[in-house]
């Protein structure tokens, strides 16, 4: 049976072979640089995707919460990192981690790594995260005190253990000269690197984000690249020109339930409940809140005249047809939605089915049941 036959309700699909292509190009880049890649499954959040990166020479992750990196923890990762300012009211679920999993956590303060000292159970790792212009969470670049302030600290525990320093360029997803962010970039943990180094000679510098690791090839002395949108991409992705739309692993099925040829519009079942709300605005100030693509059985092709959601309410989504697809389509019709956002969506739907049919785990979905 077709996996097109299962489909009643929005459902996530995921092409294996497209995510697996686009896990090999950036573990393959990553070697070509000389550098560790730890991918941010914030994006996949799967046992069994995990298990296709671990085919490609990854072995260690990143998470952005204690609850994915609880549900990642025990799958043969060498570490399990979570890339989020920590949260000292968790540190009793990251001391139940930490007894069986090797994990590290994220600093940005001294009355974390304080509380952490006193009241860790088993050897934890940490980051600092450094602020390099981004302006959303980390310690300034330039914050030495600070730095010496958290270091002198876990210095007084041999259960907390300094690693290095990371850094998310986040601006790179709205500031269009990537090269010149990534200067910043390169010189803010090169200088890092070489002031620390000698009193720590094992530390590494981490730097997260898709954009810019997709698209550059001039990484510094930076160690390690962790980002995660890189094994599904989307339209986000495409745009910043990070990848094309070719390479965009998942889309979410939506059935027609109504058509309107009078005002070339469709209406899906599916809506902001199964995409979330992230939207992309174009030069002619029309929002797009995912791409049309035609589904078959061997997955989906992307039409030459673009269809897209203009609106989306919870569960409601209305297409602005081409006439293309308006001579095409019909009520009952399951037609594919590229993503704007596709670790949203992910989050969203709490699984996906592959082009065989098969579902694949998702920590939101696992977690649940």
């Amino acid at each position: 049976m077709s996996y097109l036959d299962q489909i009643t309700s929005p459902t996530l699909l995921l092409d294996e072979k497209i995510c697996r292509a686009n896990i090999k190009r950036m573990a393959d880049k990553a070697a070509r640089h000389d550098m560790k890649l730890v991918p941010h499954f914030k994006t996949a959040q799967s046992h069994q995707i995990g298990d296709w990166a671990k085919e490609y020479n990854i072995t260690e992750v990143t998470a952005s919460s204690i609850k994915m990196a609880e549900y990642l923890a025990g799958q043969g990762w060498v570490n399990i990192h979570i890339a989020f300012p920590f949260n000292p009211l968790e540190i009793p679920k990251l001391n139940k981690i930490a007894a069986k999993q090797s994990i590290s956590v994220q600093l940005v303060n001294a009355a974390t790594a304080q509380m952490l000292i006193e009241q860790l159970e088993y050897p934890v790792g940490f980051f600092i995260e450094i602020d390099a212009g981004y302006g959303r969470t980390g310690v300034e670049v330039s914050d030495f005190g600070l730095m010496e302030e958290i270091l002198l600290i876990a210095k007084k525990s041999d259960k907390l253990n300094f690693k290095g320093f990371y850094l998310h360029a986040g601006h790179s997803y709205y500031m269009p000269d990537i090269p010149a962010l990534y200067e910043q970039t390169r010189n803010a943990l090169s200088m890092l690197k070489h002031k620390y180094n000698s009193e720590y000679s094992k530390l590494v510098t981490r730097t997260g984000d898709t954009p810019g690791c997709a698209v550059m090839e001039d990484f510094g002395d930076i160690d390690e690249m962790g980002p995660g949108n890189f094994v599904f991409y989307d339209l986000m992705q495409a745009e910043l020109g990070g990848c094309d739309k070719e390479d965009i692993a998942v889309c979410l099925a939506v059935p027609v339930v109504d058509i309107k040829k009078d005002r070339k519009e469709i209406l899906v079942h599916g809506g902001g409940v199964h995409l979330a709300k992230d939207v992309l605005v174009g030069d002619n100030g029309l929002k797009n809140f995912g791409e049309v693509v035609y589904l078959n059985e061997n997955g989906w092709t992307i039409p030459q005249d673009k269809s897209f959601l203009k609106s989306i309410s919870q569960e409601h989504g209305i297409i602005k047809a081409s006439d293309e697809l308006l001579a095409k389509v019909k009520v009952g019709d399951i037609l594919g939605i590229l993503p704007v956002h596709s670790c949203m969506t992910a989050d969203c739907m709490g699984e996906y089915m592959t082009l065989d049919g098969k579902m694949v785990d998702h920590a939101e979905g696992f977690l649940v049941k």
